[in-house]
């Protein structure tokens, strides 16, 4: 099939940066892209790469675009190359963006993201009057003995039966990591997401990655709390990687880093791998994409990582609000079009 295609390249403000242990994010670039067939159907997709993680730039994905031109096929797009992960997500979305699909769930539970710092504690108690029993925390942020000072506070606060999940965004070492775990043990923390990490790049990536590998699974097995990994899983190949090295933690999928969705998580559904789905900070009309792919999960349902927004400065951007549960009818009621109507 033949198709037109266009592409719009964005950077859009943050309300307020968002405080990793990468440090502050600012703002969100990234690419949507439009593909129009000889029939007149249009369908949207969204390139929303964190290089920092591994995936390709924005500059790359612009670059793609530029050389694929105006006219294209389907041997074309299936052509881009692997490496262009994001690219060939958001050229696949809008290739199949008209397909009805029947949810396997019809709601799905969502977390409530908490900011780092003392700030958690005038946050817990308003998201917990708002219904929400998941709470997701960012740590590896501040100094660790303060941190973990406040890891009682944040316990006390919850609402009962409340589970949090601690994501240190890949900022500790092995003993810092291992202290954190020995807290851990007896408190209500469902899962501590990716903490360590080896940045992509530099010359001693193979012999690193190796040995970050062996102490992620090391520290999965010495200690009872579970980990989940998320920067480690930059694309399709990691996920294989680490489905291939046994890993029996929690995988946290942002479908927009996949550059082929179906494939991807039916690997991880045959392997009755732990998933939970997390934004990628994207607009509305890549979270379409990524929480239709939440939504036709056949495993067990975990609380969804993309209680973000409000996120964006503009909030024509922002996804559809996430109280405590997301409804398939909020995901399937957003308007790409007005995306990228939005842009102009």
């Amino acid at each position: 099939m033949s198709y037109r295609l266009h592409y719009r390249r964005y950077r859009l403000p943050f309300r307020s940066p968002v405080r990793t242990a990468h440090g502050p994010w600012a703002e969100r670039e990234g690419v949507l892209v439009r593909l129009v067939n000889a029939a007149g159907q249009t369908g949207y997709g969204e390139a929303a790469p964190i290089p920092w993680f591994g995936s390709e730039t924005v500059d790359e994905i612009e670059a793609a675009c530029r050389e694929l031109g105006e006219a294209v096929d389907d041997r074309r797009l299936d052509a881009v190359p692997e490496r262009l992960g994001c690219l060939k997500n958001a050229l696949g979305v809008a290739r199949e963006e008209a397909v009805k699909r029947t949810p396997a769930q019809t709601h799905l539970g969502v977390a409530a993201l908490l900011p780092a710092g003392r700030a958690v504690l005038t946050q817990i108690g308003p998201k917990a009057e708002a219904g929400f029993r998941v709470f997701k925390w960012k740590v590896g942020v501040g100094d660790l003995a303060d941190e973990l000072a406040l890891l009682d506070d944040v316990c006390a606060a919850l609402p009962g039966g409340a589970k949090l999940r601690l994501d240190a965004n890949g900022a500790w070492n092995r003993r810092q990591a291992e202290r954190w775990l020995e807290r851990c043990a007896d408190r209500p923390v469902e899962f501590v997401e990716q903490p360590c990490f080896v940045p992509p790049g530099g010359t001693s990536q193979g012999p690193a990655l190796r040995r970050n590998d062996d102490l992620l699974l090391g520290l999965a097995a010495d200690f009872p709390t579970p980990l989940a990994l998320d920067e480690s899983l930059t694309g399709d190949a990691e996920v294989e990687r680490w489905l291939g090295l046994g890993w029996r933690g929690v995988f946290v999928v942002k479908p927009a880093l996949l550059g082929d969705v179906k494939r991807t998580l039916g690997r991880l559904a045959k392997a009755k791998a732990v998933v939970v789905f997390s934004s990628a900070l994207e607009t509305r009309l890549g979270a379409k994409a990524a929480l239709r792919a939440a939504f036709a999960w056949p495993g067990e349902s975990r609380a969804l990582g993309f209680g973000v927004w409000p996120l964006f400065a503009d909030g024509r951007f922002d996804g559809p609000y996430t109280g405590p549960f997301l409804h398939w009818e909020d995901v399937e009621r957003i308007n790409p079009e007005a995306v990228w109507n939005a842009l102009s």
